[in-house]
């Protein structure tokens, strides 16, 4: 699919957000920061049709965002990337095996207090369903 359709088809979807989701894990390439585990903040929208279930209201014909979370938390949990670019495709893959319906991701991962002088630190990154590193 070209990528202006990509683009005219994600515009008639519609965006589930969750925000700021904070979990506490291993990340980095410090000694520290491998065996301490430090907050990790998450932030997602999910491109997704949720015509089905507004007409409906069962929770079968929808995105189950929920579910979605605690896998992003799970995997948070346990894993122990280096590095935040890792950290970041894997959770965005994460959404798109959790549900079919799922037609993109853009997905933000921050470490808070990781550089002096600044809030935060992190990176965003937006994945279409069928795209080569999705």
């Amino acid at each position: 699919m070209s990528s202006e359709r990509q683009s005219a088809s994600r515009e008639r979807l519609d965006r589930i957000h969750i925000t700021d989701l904070s979990v506490s894990g291993i990340l980095g390439i410090n000694p520290d920061e491998r065996v301490n585990p430090q907050e990790i903040l998450v932030n997602a929208t999910l491109w997704a049709d949720t015509r089905p279930a507004s007409i409906s209201d069962d929770i079968e014909d929808a995105v189950n965002y929920r579910t979605i979370t605690k896998r992003l938390i799970a995997h948070i949990e346990r894993g122990e990337p280096m590095l935040v670019e890792r950290l970041v495709a894997e959770l965005a893959e994460i959404c798109f095996e959790s549900d079919e319906r799922i037609e993109a991701v853009e997905m933000t991962v921050e470490k808070p207090g990781a550089l002096r002088h600044a809030r935060s630190v992190g990176i965003t990154i937006r994945r279409t369903r069928g795209d080569d590193d999705a």
